[in-house]
Parts: C-alpha cells; structure tokens; sequence
C-alpha cells in the first residue's frame, strides 16, 4: 500500500508561482514513476506531469510545458510540483499520483494510488 498526501494548494493571483509536495508512506512506493493530474470544475481528470523513479525522465501536458517543473526526493518519499506563470485556467484540485511502473507515463490507468487532492485558485 502507498500512501499520497498532497500540500501546497492556495489561492493566488495570475503570475504567482506556488509549489506542491505530495508525501508518500508506504513500503511499497519504491520503484514507481510518479505524477500529478488535474480536475477543473466539470472537466475530466487531465494529465499535469510524470517522472520516472529515478527521475531521469520527465513528461509534461503542453498547457503546462516551460511554467511547471516536477521533481522528487526519494529519500524523503516525496514528489513536488513547480507551478510558475500561474493562469487562472490553472484552477483545479490537483492530485499526486503513483503509478505501477517506474517508467514516466501519461496513462491514467497505470496510476493505482491517488492522494485525495490539494485544491489551486488562481484569480484573475
């Protein structure tokens, strides 16, 4: 079992930069590519970024390519999410997510533990 906790959410002005953290627990999050999703109001859950677990590969939506960064520490089991150049249709709750495979992967469906989500605002 793994554990997702994510942190960071907020509200805050177009422009503004904000970081997220997911912190993991769980013997088995060893070995997992990591990634944050997205779900705006009435949308669907949308793919933000990936990383590999040995963080040597990186994939990114183009909506977020050049603002957003994704990085992890695994000796600390945690992975963040670099938000900056914030646009309000960057308003979403945001979810961490661990996938089955060590390989950076958009597909939702490799994804089987999900952390309950941090909520991001950004105004106008």
């Amino acid at each position: 079992q793994v554990q997702l906790v994510e942190s960071g959410g907020g509200l805050v002005q177009a422009g503004d930069s904000l970081r997220l953290s997911c912190a993991a627990s769980g013997r088995t999050f060893g070995g997992r590519a990591m990634s944050w999703f997205r779900q705006a109001p009435g949308k669907d859950r949308e793919f933000v970024a990936a990383i590999s677990w040995s963080a040597d590969n990186t994939y990114y939506a183009d909506s977020v390519k050049g603002r957003f960064t994704i990085s992890r520490d695994n000796a600390k089991n945690t992975v963040y999410l670099q938000m900056n150049s914030l646009k309000p249709e960057d308003t979403a709750v945001y979810y961490c997510a661990a996938a089955k495979v060590p390989i950076a992967t958009i597909y939702m469906a490799l994804y089987n533990y999900w952390g309950q989500g941090t909520q991001v605002t950004v105004s106008s």
